[in-house]
């Protein structure tokens, strides 16, 4: 993953129990973004990274990595779209995952993806990537 060498990271994982999305905490994994640890200098990021190595090896969780944010108001935001669809949870419907739980609290307006149709005509088929 490209990032600038400031961004803050978070380290990320997906629970094999159930398939959630979960976040570094310090001790262990949580689900919430908002608790996550933010790592600041890339070499205790990376030193993280490698310790999830025994959760992965427990078979905790599975797909280690590290992801880019920005603070906004103390806030750990996201850099990547990937990341602000992962932490709301399931893309397809609002009444499951952590926006039915009340766990997701959206980023501010400015930060969110908005996708919009500007040419007239038909739907395109969103995973129709010919130019």
């Amino acid at each position: 993953m490209s990032k600038r060498a400031t961004d803050p990271q978070i380290l990320t994982a997906n629970r094999l129990i159930d398939g959630r999305v979960v976040y570094w905490q310090g001790a262990g994994w949580a689900e919430s973004l908002a608790e996550a640890e933010i790592f600041d200098d890339p070499e205790a990021a990376d030193a993280a990274l490698k310790g999830a190595a025994r959760s992965v090896a427990e078979r905790v969780v599975v797909g280690t990595y590290l992801f880019a944010v920005r603070l906004d108001e103390g806030v750990a935001v996201p850099v990547k779209a990937r990341e602000l669809i992962r932490a709301a949870g399931p893309s397809v419907r609002r009444d499951l995952g952590k926006q039915a739980e009340g766990l997701f609290s959206p980023p501010p307006v400015h930060a969110q993806v908005r996708h919009a149709r500007t040419t007239p005509g038909p739907a395109r088929d969103p995973f129709d990537v010919s130019i």
